[in-house]
């Protein structure tokens, strides 16, 4: 069953486009109905005139009630088997997303009409969507696609029937390609793409996109649409919900050594060149350390994962310090708190508190008495952060990244058992 889209506007020429390309395609397929049409045809006047002057003074005019009546009556009538949805573009409307494109798109495909009402000048009499809206045979919505003002409606007709159409049944060749676009299902911004040539102005393609591993790149791609979604969009992220918190897995070593690498920069302070951390961090953080990591016993590895992708971890070493100086700051410990990591985008969205708080548990449940960390002394965020989940500073020790030795405080917290 194919639905029909009409466009009422004083430029009908304006949405030409809509001739072009896969849109155009669909029309000529008879996938999709699209009809065109000049609110002019309406008037009643010699001079076709379509506005007025607003009541109660101001600037510029405003489209008459009854012109748009008589349009929207006589467009509204081919639909009237169906159900019917006008849209209004207006920068004051709700905002045109994704789910909304793909809620008009099941319209269209159930045999619904989409009706655009075009406005210019300031706008359509206020009447016009309070009348059909109180019909109750018509949904009337007032949408805006995006926070900032056009001359008139129809460049947001052309963005929200493209949206639209491409959602229906055969309009995209690939329907594997709407799978992981942006504002998809996964509610993330999309991977970024490359093709031929593999070497381009001095910039390659990643190498794990000509590996030929499907897994390492379908872990790669939702990598990066995580990262690029906490960079530009961070409220698509706090929509996702909290973190999930799971013991690691083999198959995450490589994701492990990735956010390891990216974060452990970010605890050293400036002085730490960045050739000593990196040195640092392909000794103790490779994908290669993290695989013995989870084959030690003795260490337990906790990751925090969003949308499929790690965005955390703790690391739990069970057992008395060897280091003297933090068995004579916390005698009693029996475990260390050697990791607790997490990627900068994610900072203050909870997740090192979940990791934390499912860390602690972990090791009351191990059995553990007094568990220890050390933090750098130059790290006060840090401090912080673990002072406000218990932790006190009991002593001090040296440690070394790279040819530098740096200052740590020792900080321990005792332990409550299920």
């Amino acid at each position: 069953m194919t639905g029909r889209i009409d466009v009422v506007t004083i430029f009908p020429g304006y949405l030409a486009p809509l001739e072009l390309s896969l849109v155009g395609k669909a029309r000529a397929a008879g996938l999709l109905t699209v009809d065109v049409h000049d609110l002019r045809d309406w008037t009643t006047d010699a001079h076709r005139t379509v506005d007025d002057t607003p009541f109660g003074g101001g600037a510029g005019m405003v489209m008459r009630p009854d012109v748009w009546g008589r349009a929207l009556d006589e467009v509204l009538a081919a639909g009237a088997d169906a159900s019917r949805t006008v849209l209004v573009p207006t920068p004051a409307g709700e905002p045109f997303t994704q789910a909304m494109a793909e809620e008009l798109a099941l319209l269209l495909c159930a045999g619904g009409q989409l009706a655009l009402a075009c406005g210019r000048y300031e706008g359509i009499d206020a009447r016009v969507a309070e009348h059909y809206q109180g019909t109750g045979e018509v949904t009337v919505r007032e949408v805006s696609i995006g926070d900032y003002v056009l001359n008139g409606g129809e460049v947001a007709a052309l963005v929200i029937i493209e949206a639209v159409a491409r959602l229906l049944p055969g309009v995209i060749g690939n329907p594997d390609s709407l799978v992981e676009e942006s504002h998809g299902s996964a509610g993330l911004l999309e991977y970024p793409v490359y093709t031929k040539p593999p070497g381009w102005r001095g910039l390659d393609v990643p190498e794990v996109l000509l590996s030929g591993d499907h897994g390492r790149i379908a872990r790669w791609r939702r990598r990066r649409a995580v990262d690029r979604t906490a960079a530009r969009r961070p409220d698509l992220i706090d929509a996702l919900g909290p973190a999930q918190v799971r013991p690691a897995r083999a198959a995450d070593a490589e994701a492990l050594a990735e956010v390891a690498g990216r974060t452990f920069p970010l605890a050293c302070p400036a002085s730490v060149p960045a050739a000593d951390a990196a040195a640092f961090v392909a000794e103790q953080l490779s994908a290669e350390m993290f695989r013995r990591y989870l084959r030690d016993r003795r260490r337990h590895v906790l990751v925090a994962e969003l949308a499929g992708a790690i965005v955390g971890y703790t690391m739990l070493a069970v057992g008395a310090p060897e280091d003297e100086q933090v068995r004579a700051a916390a005698p009693g410990a029996g475990a260390e708190l050697s990791k607790c990591y997490t990627l900068e985008g994610f900072h203050g969205r909870g997740v090192s508190g979940a990791l934390l708080a499912e860390t602690l548990d972990l090791a009351a449940r191990l059995r553990v008495d007094t568990l220890w960390l050390g933090v750098n002394q130059a790290n006060e965020r840090a401090q912080r952060f673990y002072r406000k989940h218990g932790f006190q500073r009991v002593g001090e020790r040296t440690f070394t990244v790279g040819s530098r030795t740096e200052h740590d405080y020792v900080m321990a917290r005792t332990l409550v058992r299920p």
